[in-house]
C-alpha cells in the first residue's frame, strides 16, 4: 500500500487499482491537492462537516463518501467509522468521526479532528491499528499530551502526524517538531510517500514524517507560488541520485522508535 499526503488531515491510500482519499480541503485552505493526472478515488472518507475536511463537490469520477458512524464494505475496503467524544456545548452537527480503513490487509486509522480522548469502547472499535494518522498541531484537535496518549491507547506500529502547521496554511496550528520532541525524537527527514506491506510493519512503534504533496497558493491570485514543484510521478530526489526516494520500512531505521 502507498500512503500520500496531501495535506492537513487528507491523505491517500493506494492499493493497485484501489484509492482512497481522506478529508478533502478546498484551495480557500491556501494549498491546491495536487493528484495525478486521471486518479479518481474510490472511497473518500469525511471526518466532519468543515469545508476543510469536507470539500467533495469537485473530485472526479463518482467516488463512494462515507461520512456517517457506521460499517462499510467496498471492493475489498472495510471502513469502520466511530463517532468520537465532542466538548461539552459543541453542536452535534460538528461531530467527529475516525474511521478504521482496512485494505491490503493493512488498517489505518484516521482521527479527523479529534478533540476528546478516545474512551474505551472507541478504543475497542477502532482496533487493532497498524498505521494511525495522528493530528499532531493542537488548535481545535488534542493537546500534544493527548495525542500521546491516543498513540499508547491504540497501540499502532507506525504513526504519521498530519494536522500541523505546513507552509500556505495561515492556521494557528504547531510545528510537527513540537509533537517529535515530546516523543523525544530526533529530528526526522519528511519523506515523499510511505509505501508498506503486512511483511514490512516494523516490531517496535515508529514515526514517520511525510512531506505535503499539495502545491501552496498564493491566495491574492489563486496561482501556485512561484518555485519549483514536483509533479505528481516525479518525487524530489532526498536519498541522492540513483536511491531509492520512498519510505519502505524494511530497515530498522527508518522512523524513529518510540
Amino acid at each position: 500500500m502507498e500512503i500520500i499526503w496531501q495535506g492537513h488531515s487528507c491523505f491517500q491510500l493506494r492499493m493497485d487499482q484501489l484509492s482512497i482519499l481522506t478529508d478533502p480541503f478546498p484551495e480557500s485552505l491556501g494549498i491546491r491537492m495536487n493528484l495525478r493526472s486521471g486518479t479518481t478515488a474510490t472511497i473518500v472518507t469525511v471526518s466532519n462537516p468543515h469545508p476543510n475536511h469536507s470539500f467533495t463537490g469537485q473530485l472526479p469520477g463518482a467516488p463512494r463518501i462515507f461520512r456517517s458512524p457506521g460499517d462499510y464494505e467496498f471492493r475489498d475496503i472495510a471502513v469502520r467509522a466511530v463517532m468520537t467524544s465532542i466538548p461539552e456545548g459543541t453542536p452535534w452537527e460538528q461531530r467527529n468521526v475516525a474511521c478504521s480503513i482496512r485494505m491490503d490487509g493493512i488498517t489505518i486509522c484516521h482521527l479527523g479532528d479529534i478533540a476528546q480522548p478516545l474512551t474505551t469502547g472507541q478504543i475497542e472499535d477502532l482496533q487493532p491499528v497498524d498505521v494511525l494518522l495522528l493530528p499532531t498541531g493542537g488548535g481545535c484537535t488534542l493537546p500534544l499530551p493527548l495525542a500521546a496518549q491516543a498513540i499508547q491507547d491504540l497501540s499502532p506500529r507506525i504513526v504519521i502526524p498530519m494536522h500541523h502547521r505546513i507552509p500556505g496554511v495561515e492556521m494557528e496550528l504547531a510545528p510537527v517538531e513540537e509533537f517529535l520532541q515530546l516523543l523525544g525524537g530526533a529530528e526526522l527527514q519528511p519523506q515523499p510517500r510511505l509505501n508498506v506491506t503486512q511483511g514490512s510493519l516494523p516490531a517496535d512503534q515508529r514515526v514517520v514524517v511525510l512531506n505535503p504533496r499539495a502545491r501552496v497558493l498564493n491566495l491574492h491570485n489563486g496561482q501556485e507560488d512561484q518555485g519549483e514543484h514536483p509533479e505528481p510521478d516525479e518525487e524530489p530526489d532526498l536519498a541522492g541520485e540513483g536511491e531509492s526516494q520512498e519510505t519502505e520500512l524494511t530497515n530498522p531505521t527508518d522512523g524513529f522508535r518510540l
